[in-house]
């Protein structure tokens, strides 16, 4: 499988897209084995360098943890909630179409026709 320069993985990982003979490899990157661990270390290590600043707050070591923890859960949450959402965008973006999203997507329509065909509308 052909892999991108550093340059062109730079430019991916800030969100830009790469020509299309690396989409075997953009599908590996955001769908494949590992995929889930490389989404939230895209999200959380930009975050380091600020969360380190504040081990320079004065007072016991927990204080300067726990206002990291106030950054760093919420990103967290929102990294693993939004992941498929922001696959699909990737995937769009690079022109393919396996979209975990509108395959979750595609089953709710047909359960909701299901839904007005057995009950009707509200």
């Amino acid at each position: 499988m052909l892999a991108p320069t550093a340059r062109q993985w730079i430019s991916y990982n800030l969100g830009g897209t790469l020509p299309a003979d690396l989409n075997p490899w953009v599908h590996h990157d955001l769908l494949g084995r590992g995929s889930a661990v490389r989404h939230v270390l895209r999200f959380t290590i930009p975050l380091v360098p600020l969360l380190l600043l504040f081990l320079l707050f004065p007072g016991p070591v927990w204080l300067p943890l726990l206002m990291m923890s106030l950054i760093l859960l919420p990103v967290l949450y929102f990294a693993l909630g939004l992941m498929n959402v922001y696959r699909g965008f990737r995937l769009r973006q690079h022109g393919m179409a396996d979209d975990p999203a509108e395959r979750k997507r595609d089953g709710t329509e047909e359960m909701r026709r299901e839904y007005e065909t057995r009950f009707g509308r509200d």
